[in-house]
């Protein structure tokens, strides 16, 4: 494969990552989102039922099955959108180095023409 077909070849990838990105960053923000929602119900459910001292629900809190689920979950999309970003980060990257090297040898070329 020459350089050319290289870097279209990257830049289709490129242009894939960035559209993943955008799904998995609103499936972060959705989970991020869930997450908050129930951990606040919960802190006032215990706060209201329990007649909990306020420096304790936020250490108990955390210990409710579907609070820590939902912070798992949003664990995971902020791990796939981090995941995500750094792909496109190589991408770029890949991609300065083919159209560097495809610069030296055009240049090269270019030399020997004259």
């Amino acid at each position: 494969m020459d350089l050319y077909q290289e870097i279209q070849q990257k830049t289709n990838e490129l242009d894939t990552s960035v559209r993943q990105l955008r799904v998995s960053g609103t499936a972060f923000a959705q989970a991020e989102r869930d997450y908050k929602v129930e951990l606040r119900k919960e802190a006032l459910k215990l706060r209201a039922e329990k007649d909990m001292p306020v420096t304790l629900i936020q250490q108990v809190v955390y210990g409710i099955e579907i609070v820590a689920e939902l912070r798992f979950k949003r664990d995971i999309a902020e791990a796939v959108y981090q995941a995500n970003q750094e792909s496109i980060n190589s991408i770029k990257l890949q991609l300065r180095l083919l159209e560097s090297q495809l610069n030296r040898e055009y240049s090269i070329s270019g030399r020997g023409a004259i």
